[in-house]
């Protein structure tokens, strides 16, 4: 497991821009898979700003996200696929055939999840995965106590984003919400995940995850256990974990 620390946010933001960029540059078709929330904005907007300046072919690249919310229309601005299109998509001329990105709504959500893994094997696999981690150590909508080797499906939201979820779209406490994730084992098959995070709010769970046992307490521990991944943290988010280094 590599760590790298970037001096400032931005080092950081323009750090993980380029790890998109150069698997693109590096291989032509890359099947790359994307986070959503704070830590990913400004770096989808740093890769949509280099294409402009200087744009690279992007006609073969695959893109998709490893979770998506379950049960809310997708024109919901918080939906990872809106996401996603609107952040780097339609900035980078992906194709739309080349956008694959799991229904918000199904009849079974289960064959769903199996259509949407057997998309990126039918595209090889994926060669990256930009991961975010959670405040309590979750990777895509994986929560603590999530076996290992769960495969994709629809997990429970984290109660504090649920929450705000509700509240923008208006929605009952008693109408369902989850959200459809790629496994850990899946997530684990990827040839590269680079581990992403910035912020003093993520030093401690950064300090848990990398430094800590593996544990399905805290999903984002088992990154220790593979075999190429890159840990990119800002200096805030390493906070806890320089003096060990």
């Amino acid at each position: 497991m590599k760590i790298t620390i970037e001096n400032t946010e931005h080092d950081f933001d323009v750090a993980a821009a380029w790890r998109i960029i150069g698997q693109i540059l590096a291989k032509k078709d890359s099947v790359i898979g994307l986070s959503t929330g704070k830590t990913t904005g400004n770096m989808h907007k740093i890769v949509s700003d280099i294409y402009q300046k200087y744009p690279f072919d992007t006609s073969k690249v695959t893109i998709f996200n490893v979770d998506e919310l379950t049960n809310l229309d997708r024109s919901y601005s918080g939906s990872c696929y809106s996401m996603i299109y609107n952040e780097l998509i339609k900035n980078i001329h992906i194709p739309e055939k080349n956008f694959i990105m799991p229904q918000t709504f199904a009849e079974d959500f289960t064959e769903e999840c199996r259509k949407f893994e057997a998309e990126l094997e039918k595209r090889g696999g994926a060669d990256l995965q930009m991961l975010g981690i959670g405040w309590n150590g979750h990777i895509g909508i994986n929560q603590p106590g999530t076996p290992f080797e769960k495969t994709t499906w629809v997990s429970p939201m984290d109660p504090v984003f649920e929450k705000k979820v509700r509240q923008e779209t208006n929605v009952s406490d008693d109408y369902e919400l989850g959200g459809l994730t790629r496994g850990i084992v899946n997530i684990m098959h990827t040839r590269k995940i680079v581990l992403i995070a910035k912020g003093k709010e993520k030093a401690s769970i950064i300090r848990q995850a990398l430094l800590g046992p593996v544990t399905t307490d805290i999903p984002a521990s088992v990154v220790q256990l593979h075999p190429d991944c890159e840990v990119l943290l800002d200096s805030d988010a390493a906070g806890e974990i320089r003096p060990y280094l």
